[in-house]
């Protein structure tokens, strides 16, 4: 069974940082294509940024230079730096998992998170 835990959104004034935290099950972390993902109110999910099972990322490219995903291999966990948050970053950000090592489109995501929520100030 997938598990995604998420943590650490939360406000933050325009400039300012956070660290997204997702704990996930041992298969999933070590198999699948992870990433996070946002939404906001009305629109699909879409995809911030992805890291296949070999390490290999990649990024929307409004987050890019921004954010930084990265995975904790002795925690299970997967992680979003994001510096310099922007108004428009606001959004419900999920983790999330696609089976398979490669990773692809964010409607190709099957496994969800709670998701957390971030919220920019200007």
């Amino acid at each position: 069974q997938v598990q995604l835990v998420e943590s650490g959104g939360g406000s933050v004034q325009a400039g300012g940082s956070l660290r997204l935290s997702c704990a996930a099950d041992v298969y999933t972390y070590s198999r699948y294509c992870m990433g996070w993902l946002l939404q906001t109110p009305g629109k699909e999910r879409e995809g911030v940024a992805v890291i296949d099972s070999d390490g290999s990322t990649s990024y929307a490219d409004s987050v890019k230079g921004r954010f930084t995903i990265s995975k904790d291999n002795a925690k299970n966990t997967l992680y979003l730096q994001m510096n310099s948050l922007k108004p428009e970053d606001t959004a419900m950000y999920y983790c999330a998992a696609r089976s398979g090592r490669s990773c692809g489109p964010a409607r190709t995501f099957g496994y969800w998170g709670q998701g957390t929520q971030v919220t920019v100030s200007s």
